[in-house]
């Protein structure tokens, strides 16, 4: 099922939150929060340095949303739409046509952040798309993998896991 623009963006950009607290942590200064905030084209008021550390507070939770079954993100989905007092309404901006947002531009960006992942849990849930989540397949590695792609066959959350394990299997045929 394919999902609208907008739920792949808040799905990605949690996504690489989620991952961003494994070792290494890739998000420790305030100049690596603005980088996410213009990669993932976030809409509404900049990051300060106060949302530098809600945003990385959110990341275990993020992680624990993704790796919960169909049934499991249920309750985590409506606990953050509840305790963040989320109304939907539609909303246009910039080349984006219209689409639902859950809260306003200038919450804090952490509650933004959010909002945004659990509406677009709500789409893959509603499609019965938790499928899409997985562990990447690095032994050492607790990162999470969204696969979008038509054949499912992502296997590694990151560019670093996947060079590792080609690193490996290089290794491996060398070997033998």
């Amino acid at each position: 099922m394919p999902f609208t623009p907008d739920t792949i963006a808040a799905l990605e950009s949690a996504v690489f939150l989620a991952n961003s607290w494994l070792e290494p942590d890739t998000l420790t200064t305030f100049d690596d929060l603005d980088t996410f905030f213009d990669a993932h084209e976030y809409t509404g008021d900049r990051p300060t340095a106060a949302d530098l550390e809600q945003v990385r507070e959110i990341r275990p939770r993020l992680h624990a949303l993704f790796k919960a079954t169909r049934d499991g993100a249920v309750p985590l989905v409506n606990g953050i739409l509840a305790e963040q007092g989320a109304l939907p309404r539609l909303v246009r901006h910039g080349d984006v046509d219209w689409h639902i947002h859950a809260t306003t531009d200038d919450r804090p960006l952490a509650e933004r952040i959010l909002v945004e992942t659990a509406m677009a849990m709500t789409d893959v849930i509603r499609a019965d798309e938790m499928s899409r989540f997985d562990r990447c397949e690095m032994d050492d590695c607790d990162g999470v993998v969204l696969d979008l792609s038509r054949n499912r066959s992502r296997k590694y959350c990151s560019t670093t896991c996947t060079n590792r394990a080609a690193q490996a299997a290089f290794r491996a045929r060398q070997s033998d």
